[in-house]
């Protein structure tokens, strides 16, 4: 997926271009909470093409030399990360030396580069537009992001440089596995030692991996396309851009994935981090196992495994479906597990239950020992439950009324069809529908 990312010196506008495509022109695919409330990225559409929309903030530095550093920094690094730049310019303020500077940057690459002239309310204004050729870049384009003007316009231009972008071609047979996990926890020896080879670059430093990197492996005929991310950060130890980058790929990995594995270490465990990782991986719908690796250089003691076990389970209830597994990526033990288990909750996302188990859930529910009741007195119906998905498995029940429930209950719901099927490794999505009348009267 194509990375677009907005750039230019401060107070240009930027930000607000930014909210003028999320909010306005475009449908907005990923809202992860956290995300664009920090004006970072979206995951965005146009015209049935998805795309990353990134902006960049904070251009500035303390003084006239850290500044041209900072802006230095910033822009090499948006240039080699992204696949298309949007260069705003103010056109009120004119071509200062600052965008100079960064446009001769922008020269220097073969990136497809869109000259956005900001703040061109109406067409008198667009003569403006004449000063921007001097930039050196072919295709300008005015806009108000203010007014949302020439929103189309921008989008239609820049949509020829993200279509038609290599790709990967996939096998509809495999299995498409990301790992990810904190900085330094051991995905990049993991992957190499899936691989039984140096494939990934590996460094003690965090951070050493900075893209995502695919291998197919096979084991026994079974075709993984294994993908290797650089470690999450926490927002707010995120001082590179290199680094910001790094978040934005390795979501979009997970995104791609079928199943995850969350690399962790024992010490320590189930961090702040594994918790925002595994709890993104669940909004995904996506298959996961949970991997302590390490394990080799634990301190052994008796019930060692159990009390870690327990833990997990303690600290991460979200995720108390996901399997856990010990392991070391350095030494080899315990990765044989990895591949079947993945293979099986790769499965169990695919699970569609039979009518008559769907039947028995309906009917079992009403075993619930104190079913809802609303504040008139009047009980929880179930009529149907009916499978409206996979990859999640998606249930869907039939009530007589849909604010007619509880968390107690839907925790219920969740076991009962845990109960009915593997599902093993995977979330459940539950949703509530309102029964028509005719559903009511056949019932």
């Amino acid at each position: 997926m194509a990375i677009v990312t907005i750039i230019g010196r401060p107070n240009v506008g930027k930000s607000s271009l930014f909210n003028r495509i999320a909010r306005r022109r475009t449908a907005i695919v990923d809202d992860e909470p956290g995300v664009t409330r920090d004006r970072l990225y979206i995951q965005a559409e146009w015209q049935g093409t998805k795309f990353y929309l990134v902006d960049t903030g904070g251009m500035t530095g303390s003084s006239s030399d850290g500044l041209a550093q900072a802006v230095h920094r910033q822009v090499e690094t948006a240039i080699e990360e992204s696949d298309v730049i949007l260069f705003v310019v103010d056109t009120k303020t004119g071509v200062t030396p600052l965008d100079e500077e960064i446009a001769q940057l922008l020269r220097k690459t073969g990136k497809p580069v869109i000259v956005v002239g900001n703040k061109i309310d109406d067409p008198s204004q667009e003569t403006r537009l004449f000063d921007l050729y001097e930039l050196g870049f072919e295709n300008i384009v005015g806009v108000s992001s203010a007014h949302g003007r020439n929103m189309d316009e921008l989008l239609d231009m820049m949509l020829p440089h993200i279509t038609g972008m290599p790709h990967i071609e996939e096998n509809d047979d495999e299995i498409r596995l990301a790992i990810v996990g904190r900085p330094n926890v051991g995905k990049s020896t993991l992957l190499n030692a899936l691989a039984k080879t140096e494939r990934v670059l590996v460094g003690d430093a965090p951070g050493t991996t900075r893209d995502s990197a695919d291998v197919v492996v096979h084991f026994d005929k079974q075709p993984f396309r294994i993908i290797d991310t650089a470690g999450l950060r926490k927002r707010s130890k995120i001082r590179s851009s290199l680094e910001f980058y790094s978040l934005v790929r390795t979501h979009e990995a997970v995104d791609k994935s079928d199943v995850t594995v969350l690399l962790m270490q024992a010490d320590p465990l189930c961090t702040d981090q594994d918790k925002k990782i595994a709890a993104h991986v669940v909004e995904k719908g996506k298959g996961l196992v949970l991997a302590v690796n390490k394990w080799d250089t634990i301190e052994k003691s008796p019930r060692i495994g159990d009390v870690v076990r327990e833990t997990i389970r303690r600290e991460m209830p979200f995720v108390d479906f996901a399997p856990i597994v010990f392991v070391s990526a350095k030494s080899g033990r315990g990765l044989h597990k990895i591949p079947g288990l993945v293979s099986q909750v790769n499965e169990n996302r695919k699970r569609r239950l039979p009518t008559d188990l769907l039947a028995r859930i309906v009917s079992e529910s009403f075993l619930f020992e104190h079913m809802p009741t609303d504040k008139k007195g009047r009980r929880l119906s179930i009529y149907k439950c009916t499978q409206i998905g996979t990859e999640p498995p998606h249930f869907e029940f039939i009530v007589n009324d849909t604010t007619i429930f509880n968390t107690s209950f839907e925790r219920h719901v969740h076991h009962m069809l845990r109960n009915m099927a593997e599902f093993e490794g995977v979330p459940i999505r539950i949703s509530w529908r309102r029964a028509t009348k005719s559903v009511k009267k056949s019932h």
